[in-house]
């Protein structure tokens, strides 16, 4: 039985047919499945200080390596961070993100001793092309140039203007 594609090239489905112009199916899976993820500090509280920002992005990353994903760049200011990770098809977003924050926050409390810390409840999470993924990445790096200009929430709001992610601004961060 020969079935045309919505590609328009003829496929037969059993790989006894499979020539050049009609090649097998497809026998692996192949996925780019990069996100760049942003959260805040609960209420934006300028928490997260300067003598201990980077060992958090370094258990940002670690954390996201424990869950089997690949940490691209970690970056941030004191009210929020920036992640570019790499995540497999069998992660849920919810999931992965639940984690980190859960996991961070206890670290925080633990390890740099900061009780009041909190991460906000939501997140932003946006795909990210492959061919995009050098400029997330030097985006997350200069976290710091960028806010002596703009407050997080400006940033993130440009964000979802640009990328055109629907939102009300009522339940921003």
């Amino acid at each position: 039985m020969v079935q045309t594609t919505g590609y328009g090239m003829l496929m037969n489905p059993s790989p006894e047919g499979a020539s050049e112009r009609n090649p097998p199916p497809m026998s692996s899976t192949h996925l780019s499945l990069h996100y760049h993820l942003i959260f805040g500090t609960k209420n934006q509280e300028p928490l997260i200080s300067s003598g201990w920002r980077d060992r958090l992005h370094a258990y940002l990353g670690g954390v996201i390596r424990t869950l089997n994903g690949v940490p691209e760049a970690v970056g941030g200011v004191a009210d929020h961070v920036h992640l570019l990770v790499g995540l497999r098809a069998t992660h849920t977003l919810a999931d992965v993100l639940r984690e980190i924050k859960s996991v961070s926050s206890a670290w925080v409390h633990e390890d740099v001793a900061v009780s009041s810390f909190a991460w906000q409840e939501g997140y932003g999470g946006f795909t990210v092309s492959a061919s995009q993924l050098e400029k997330v990445r030097v985006y997350i790096q200069r976290q710091e140039e960028h806010h002596r200009t703009r407050t997080f929430r400006e940033e993130y709001l440009k964000l979802l203007q640009r990328i055109g992610v629907e939102f009300d601004e009522r339940y921003l961060l």
